[in-house]
């Protein structure tokens, strides 16, 4: 059975760039198990992707299927042969696999004797089997915008101008019917549209590349993006600065052309004056340009673009860019003075025009929430009164920049233009610099914010989002997440975590659910619901941001301890110093030196009675119910346990309280299989009750650190 190479290649109109970006990705994981699934695996399969085709090149496929053999199973043997004689079944069975009553075979199974067919099917050749293959892979492709063209009712991002089949030297005959239109499946490709606007006949499958190359066409993304890097580099460096290579900007443009040529182009100097960030969006995120910095960092008034046209026409290519970047600079430069001729404060009154969310008013109603649960937030973390002021003006102001020319043009803009014009209208660094930060991190790559104001403003803002939109009932469900409160619940935890902060969420977090159901009555209180949904956060950042294994995580939290729940919520500081220190001494052994003792003592205090929250033994043990000197002398252990166990909390310092259930272990070891060893569960109901609560403030103090209940055994 000989391999062969196939070539598919859909020419349509310009493509989307997310798109293609996104076609390729699935044809990538869809088209290999198709084949397989098919019985045709083959040796390698590339997709390729330009703004006017899409292409997979399929080499080592078998010519056809392996024949296959397998046993089908029919009705229980007991209803197919009576006395030895095949019934209905039988006939039916064998006639249905098209075979004879003869070729059947009784097999025993797991659950009792059947009828089977030992039945062959011969291999399919590639070639009935491809076309098949290949509509599906088509058709099945997903992504936004898809659109009807022609007057038929197949849809897809462009109208599909030519198709391509090859197998091997030969055309797979394909039919491709929308409507009126018929495309029927050629060797006849498309070259460049500018630089070779010609058909190319492709005389076989693995030449593709090949021939579309010979055309002015790199139909390998991945080749383009190396192309277009090493071309940005020396363009830049030929003005002696560096380019900075957005990695979604290259990922577009990779997708926007098909034979990439770099391109310097210039503006005038005089819009230099703009704040630096302003050119860069303009750039980057309106005119797909890179910008070109100085070593200082400062911008060079150049850019580089990507030209998918003729090289020759760089300066025409250039001139025609400038003219366009010109403008929509100048646009910028005028709102931005525009913008600053008022100060940021006198933007205030325009938020109420602004709504945040039908049932939660607008932007103005949202900033004076902000204010007060930062207000809430300063009081936890005892601020002094400047720290106080400078949050307060921050939250005032945390948005003010929604509302100027600049940012309703350039939405990216927001956060950034807020700090520019705080500092025009001569507030602090410290606002400013708040201003900007309280947005981050706006993604999971992002920064975290580094100022008080920032941080505190930025927890408040969300903080405020979360109780809100949870309290409307518009939870996030599976990967739908339309109001990123998943997003905003991991950065409240980040920030507080990275800064060390404080704060008492349990608090804050019943203070501002009071707060929104006094203002909407007739709503349930969402506190419940997002203590959970703050846990499950938590403990998803504990296992895949700080590399807590999953049994420790559920230490420290519990499994719907409300205890732990509320203490985790409370001090967020000391629940990742928890889960740390754990992780800690898990690594170098200490934790495996009192797992036994502490996990054995936890396993059976459970058939006590004993309080979680007791840790003093004078408050219930009695020592006139001591029978061995074994439980004298855990009792003994335990009382100078309790001071250790103190200060272990009150510094958040466990290493204190892991070497205090160190020294503890023997001694709880000799009350189990010493010399002097007890039966826990006496038949004195007292005295097992006593023994039983010996173990549960064992257990009580471990819990300090963790339930060790939940901790597996290495």
């Amino acid at each position: 059975m000989s391999n062969l190479t196939f070539l598919l290649e859909i020419g349509t109109e310009e493509l989307p760039a997310d798109f293609v970006a996104n076609a390729i990705a699935q044809w990538q994981s869809r088209i290999p198990k198709s084949l397989t699934e098919n019985l045709l695996t083959p040796e390698s399969v590339q997709v390729y992707g330009t703004p006017r085709r899409l292409a997979v090149l399929i080499q080592g496929l078998p010519s056809q299927q392996p024949d296959r053999e397998e046993a089908i199973k029919g009705p229980p043997a007991a209803a197919a042969f009576k006395n030895g004689e095949p019934t209905n079944a039988a006939i039916g069975f064998a006639k249905k696999q098209g075979v004879e009553v003869s070729a059947l075979t009784i097999e025993a199974t797991d659950k009792g004797d059947f009828v089977f067919v030992q039945k062959k099917t011969p291999g399919r050749p590639a070639q009935e089997i491809l076309p098949e293959l290949v509509f599906d892979w088509i058709n099945k492709l997903e992504g936004k915008r898809f659109m009807r063209w022609g007057d038929g009712d197949l849809r897809f991002p462009r109208p599909i101008r030519w198709l391509v089949a090859l197998l091997d030297q030969e055309i797979l005959p394909l039919q491709l019917i929308n409507g009126s239109t018929t495309l029927n499946s050629d060797r006849l490709s498309w070259g460049h549209r500018v630089l070779h606007p010609e058909k190319i006949s492709i005389k076989q499958a693995k030449d593709y590349q090949e021939n579309l190359r010979s055309a002015y066409v790199i139909v390998d993304p991945e080749e383009r993006r190396q192309i277009i890097m090493e071309q940005v580099k020396i363009a830049a460096k030929s003005l002696e600065g560096s380019a900075e290579i957005y990695p979604d900007l290259l990922s577009e443009v990779v997708n926007l052309v098909e034979y990439p040529t770099a391109v310097i182009g210039k503006f005038d100097t005089e819009f230099l004056k703009l704040p630096t960030e302003v050119i860069t969006i303009v750039m980057v995120t309106h005119q797909r340009y890179f910008p070109v910095k100085k070593a200082d960092g400062n911008l060079f008034a150049n850019f580089i673009t990507i030209a998918n046209g003729d090289p020759q026409k760089a300066e025409l290519i250039a001139e025609g860019n400038a003219r366009v970047i010109r403008a929509r600079l100048a646009d910028a430069q005028f709102f931005y003075q525009a913008d600053c001729d008022q100060s940021l404060e006198s933007y205030l009154p325009q938020l109420e025009t602004v709504t945040f969310q039908e049932e939660l008013g607008t932007m103005r109603d949202k900033v004076d929430r902000i204010i007060e649960v930062a207000q809430q937030i300063a009081e936890q973390l005892n601020l002094d009164p400047k720290n106080c002021q400078e949050i307060e003006s921050t939250a005032l102001l945390c948005k003010a920049d929604l509302v100027t020319q600049m940012v309703y043009e350039f939405p990216e803009l927001q956060g950034i233009m807020g700090q520019k014009y705080a500092l025009v209208s001569g507030e602090s660094k410290a606002v400013a610099d708040g201003i900007f930060e309280h947005y981050l991190p706006r993604n999971v790559e992002d920064d975290l914010p580094e100022s008080l104001t920032g941080q505190v403003v930025g927890i408040s803002d969300r903080l405020d989002t979360l109780v809100s939109i949870f309290g409307l009932g518009l939870l996030p469900t599976g990967s739908s997440d339309p109001f990123a409160l998943r997003r905003a619940a991991n950065a409240i935890v980040n920030i507080t975590w990275s800064a060390n902060l404080g704060i008492n969420l349990e608090q804050l977090l019943t203070q501002i659910s009071a707060d929104f159901l006094t203002a909407h009555s007739n709503k349930n209180s969402p506190l419940e619901l997002l203590k959970n949904f703050f846990i499950q956060r938590i403990k998803t950042l504990l296992e895949d941001e700080l590399k807590i294994d999953y049994d420790l995580v559920n230490a420290i939290l519990g499994d719907n301890d409300p205890d732990y729940t509320t203490r985790a919520l409370e001090n967020l500081l000391d629940v990742r110093d928890r889960a740390q220190f754990l992780q800690q001494i898990r690594s170098n052994g200490q934790l495996e030196r009192i797992y036994e003792t502490i996990n054995r003592s936890t396993r059976l205090a459970s058939k006590g009675n004993l309080g979680l929250q007791t840790l003093n033994p004078q408050s219930v043990i009695n020592p006139d119910l001591f029978v061995k000197s074994s439980e004298k002398a855990f009792y003994d252990a335990l009382i100078a346990l309790v001071p250790i166990t103190e200060k272990a909390k009150n510094d958040r310092n466990y290493q204190y309280l892991v070497e205090g259930l160190g020294e503890i272990a023997p001694t709880v070891a000799s009350f189990f299989d010493g010399e002097d060893s007890v039966l826990v569960m006496d038949e004195n109901p007292e005295i097992r009750a006593n023994r039983l609560n010996l173990l549960g403030l064992l257990r009580n103090h471990s819990r300090v650190l963790a339930d060790f209940g939940a901790i597996v055994k290495d």
